[in-house]
């Protein structure tokens, strides 16, 4: 009276093979539940019991022992409920249905025997094609996100009694459609929103294009979180590759996907400042993934960036280097993909109004410092650019032009990436410095000599006026492509001193 059924369980974003194994053994009716399942998995049991009696199914009155192998792995969540209640019926009839000998099957049962969704399908189902499955079982609340698996034969059920007949052959399951509506776009916000600020949408642009991290640094009203809001609408469509790892991500944290990859979008995350560390990075338990990788390949937005708190600012140091979020624990250890594109905004000091010419600054020199220096200098030194914003004229919200629309920089920026990835990838610094003109570089080289820059600074420099280059169609970086990518590195706090610098004589 044995029986084994093919299930999964999520750590972090990645799915880890189960085994449900049900066996009806010798002693006192009950059910012995081994194999570390938290509470979810141990009151399975209760939610498994119900739903058999509510579908007209019924087990002996014997002692059950459901191993959930391998033993030494944590599980956690409901979506064992329905591979335990197939293992039970399985080997309570001691034969195997011929159809769940290569299957996965996932699902939560209601105490009515209806399947609820659960969290994790997409990256279940890839894991699976991975372990050698070819057929699964999910709820049919997650068919959209099914979907998106082709190599997989997945059937979408609404019960337990439908999988029932479906195993016994009696009876077929659905299979997920990929059809949907055409992806509506005209709520999206655009850039021409922004009145003035031509060198911020300007920045915009070039962060967007080589996907530099920017930090933006204005009195209030200046239009930070407006620009913000509307990078996204000038990133390029993400490539499928991306779009399954946003799609893959947005599963594992219950979000349900589009079912098409062409209607996934880059996502935008907007933390508030008392996010915790936790919920940044990632942590709780069980494990989730933070912001910084529900953001990733798409847009991750810090407003008032010193309110963070100090531990929570200085864990994006390494997220944002090395474009992974590590999570440590002392049974478990989990990495996530984190590579957003992090745009910053701050106030120049607690009042706002330091760098702001009609308004009188009510902060004194050392309560701007103390406020400053809240942002460390290794982390303002992971910004690729850092821009000032001026304020706007009441005015020029009224007259003013509303400039290109997001659309036409997009184009752009596009165009950019192409001619980007169109270059063998080798070392990216070497392979600029062959193409940056000699007097280009000189500039470079005095720029970091009298603003002070650290060695990144000086990487992340010749990268942006790469990008710049790239924009501006030219094959080689020249003089005012570095000059440009100077300029966004002019608030540096490792900055001596305002002197210009100069450019090399013609």
């Amino acid at each position: 009276m044995h029986a084994t059924v093919y299930a999964a369980t999520l750590s972090g974003i990645d799915s880890l093979a189960v085994e449900v194994q049900a066996f009806f053994g010798k002693g006192l009716p009950g059910v012995d539940i081994v194999g570390l399942g938290d509470t979810a998995v141990r009151e399975s049991r209760v939610r498994v019991k119900s739903a058999l009696e509510s579908s007209g199914l019924t087990l002996p009155s014997r002692h059950i022992v459901l191993n959930l192998a391998p033993a030494d792995v944590r599980k956690s969540g409901s979506a064992l409920d329905l591979p335990i209640a197939v293992a039970l019926l399985c080997a309570a009839t001691t034969a195997t249905p011929p159809r769940l000998a290569d299957h996965l099957v996932l699902g939560e049962l209601s105490l009515t025997g209806e399947l609820r969704g659960v969290r994790g399908v997409l990256p279940h189902l890839r894991a699976a094609r991975a372990r050698g499955l070819r057929s699964a079982i999910v709820p049919l609340a997650n068919a959209a996100e099914a979907a998106l698996v082709s190599e997989l034969d997945v059937r979408c059920a609404a019960n337990l009694h439908d999988v029932v007949h479906y195993l016994a052959g009696n009876a077929e399951l659905m299979r997920p459609s990929g059809e949907r509506a055409p992806l509506d776009t005209s709520c999206r916000l655009d850039l021409s929103d922004v009145r003035g600020q031509r060198a911020a949408k300007r920045a915009l642009e070039v962060a967007a294009a080589g996907f530099h991290n920017l930090l933006m640094i204005g009195p209030p009203g200046t239009g930070k979180t407006m620009l913000a809001q509307r990078i996204a609408s000038i990133l390029p469509d993400p490539t499928d590759a991306e779009a399954l790892e946003i799609a893959t991500i947005a599963s594992a944290s219950g979000v349900s996907p589009p079912a098409h990859l062409s209607h996934v979008r880059r996502p935008f995350r907007a933390p508030h400042h008392s996010a915790s560390h936790a919920a940044l990075i990632g942590g709780g338990t069980p494990i989730r993934p933070g912001e910084v990788t529900l953001a990733h390949n798409g847009v991750l937005f810090l407003d008032e960036l010193p309110e963070f708190a100090r531990v929570t600012l200085e864990s994006l140091r390494p997220t944002m280097e090395s474009g992974l979020a590590v999570v440590a624990r002392a049974r478990e250890r989990v990495v996530w993909p984190a590579r957003p594109l992090v745009v910053a905004a701050m106030n120049p000091c607690p009042c706002g109004y330091a760098d702001d010419h009609t308004r009188v600054c009510s902060c004194s020199p050392d309560r701007i410092d103390r406020y400053r220096g809240r942002i460390s200098g290794p982390l303002l030194d992971r910004f690729d650019m850092h821009i000032a914003l001026k304020p706007v004229e009441a005015r020029m919200l009224r007259e003013g032009e509303r400039g290109e629309t997001s659309g036409e920089v997009r184009t752009r920026v596009v165009a950019a990436r192409a001619r980007a990835e169109a270059r063998p990838h080798g070392d990216p610094i070497e392979a600029i410095s062959c193409v940056t003109e000699r007097d280009a570089l000189a500039l470079l080289d005095r720029a970091v000599d009298s603003l002070g820059l650290s060695v990144r600074a000086y990487v992340k420099a010749l990268r942006v006026a790469r990008t710049i280059a790239d924009l501006d169609h030219s094959e080689r970086v020249a003089i005012p492509h570095v000059a440009e990518a100077i300029q966004y590195r002019l608030l540096d706090r490792s900055e001596p001193s305002h002197r210009p610098v100069q450019a090399a004589p013609a």
